[in-house]
């Protein structure tokens, strides 16, 4: 769905994106499109990389990876392994979304692809393949780097993916504490501010990360379930210190779940208009929406709704059911159109003889009247 401007949020991000995954209905985007410093939020992307690797098989969740002297000597963020170590897979997914280890990233980088260059090239090729164009990757932890860049707009679409794509796994991203051989310090738990919140109490955030360097700012990229079951998925990176940050975030998940209204418009099977037919064994065919229509709208403007639709006929038959035919365009008051495919109620086969005829005799009957009118 288009973006539905509300009574807009004004956000101090830098760039920022809002997406209601229930809907599929963007609802804020700021520079959503411009490529910025991800700082750790890329490690999203490291993780979709190892996910998929379980998931096919590549490696199991026992699986132990061994501590290079690069991997041991990373700065930053850390989940403080040693050249000793052999880490399996699960502990450094918690080393990973907990810890924000920069080393747990190698580490993953360096067990899956040889180096970590070469697991950056891959990640940077699999982000195109899914439609992430405006990021690149070089490294797979975040550290700085002027060819590590993702826009706001992949930033929120890896962060769904990971939730709708990878079930079993997103649980960890709503743990607060993990601690490698009592190795890490208390000052290590997870960042995310929205993790200790829950709004008025009732919505829930449980993902997914944060981010922080002085050239990207802080940032996160977060997600929050609502008790009615709306789920949602924002991304705020530039601001200027983690108080902001997390007030921002607390602030623009309340936006989201009370500016906006879900609508069931029209049940799955509902006839919005009907289509002639060319050659047809019926001369029309009934336009049906496919699944329930559901919209999120807002709240001053979801009584102000119109609809039309739009498709090029009459339609050639034969025509197949649920064969796609037509769209119906919303309009809401203040807000660009939303645009919902049409589908064939039922099949229509190609005419008979008779019915060839009949449509034969039809144009050929319009056609004197024009020549008579005229």
């Amino acid at each position: 769905m288009a973006a539905l401007p509300a009574r807009a949020f004004e956000t101090l991000a830098g760039a920022a994106w809002v997406y209601d995954i229930t809907t599929g209905t963007v609802l804020l985007e700021k520079n959503a499109d411009e490529p910025l410093p991800p700082a750790s939020m890329s490690k999203l992307m490291t993780l979709n990389m190892l996910f998929e690797a379980l998931k096919d098989g590549r490696a199991k969740m026992d699986t132990t990876f061994s501590v290079s002297t690069k991997a041991w000597k990373m700065g930053g963020s850390k989940m403080f392994v040693k050249p000793d170590d052999r880490p399996t897979i699960e502990e450094l997914i918690h080393g990973i979304i907990i810890n924000s280890g920069n080393d747990a990233c190698v580490v993953v980088a360096e067990g899956l692809a040889g180096s970590e260059s070469n697991f950056a090239s891959l990640m940077t090729k699999r982000a195109q393949d899914l439609g992430m164009t405006q990021s690149h990757f070089a490294n797979a932890s975040g550290w700085p780097d002027p060819n590590h860049k993702m826009s706001a707009r992949d930033l929120g679409f890896i962060a769904t993916r990971l939730i709708t794509e990878f079930p079993e796994f997103y649980p960890y991203f709503a743990m607060t504490d993990y601690n490698y051989k009592d190795r890490v310090p208390a000052n290590s738990r997870n960042r995310n501010p929205m993790l200790r919140t829950s709004g008025s109490g009732d919505w829930t955030a449980d993902g997914l990360k944060t981010g922080h360097t002085s050239e990207a700012g802080y940032g996160l990229v977060g997600s929050a379930v609502h008790e009615n079951g709306r789920r949602i998925v924002f991304v705020l990176t530039g601001m200027a210190s983690e108080a902001e940050r997390a007030q921002e975030a607390e602030a623009i998940t309340n936006w989201a779940f009370r500016e906006f209204v879900q609508k069931t418009v029209a049940a799955k099977g509902t006839r919005i208009a009907d289509a002639d037919v060319w050659l047809g064994a019926s001369a029309r065919v009934g336009l049906v929406v496919g699944e329930d229509l559901q919209l999120l709208l807002p709240s001053l403007a979801q009584d102000k709704l119109s609809a039309s639709v739009v498709y090029t006929g009459p339609i050639e038959a034969p025509v197949e059911a649920g064969q796609k035919l037509a769209d119906m365009v919303i309009e809401v008051p203040g807000i660009p159109p939303m645009t919902v495919p049409l589908v064939a109620e039922n099949a229509v086969a190609k005419g008979g003889f008779t019915s060839r005829i009949k449509t034969a005799f039809g144009i050929l009957a319009k056609r004197v009247m024009a020549e008579i009118g005229s």
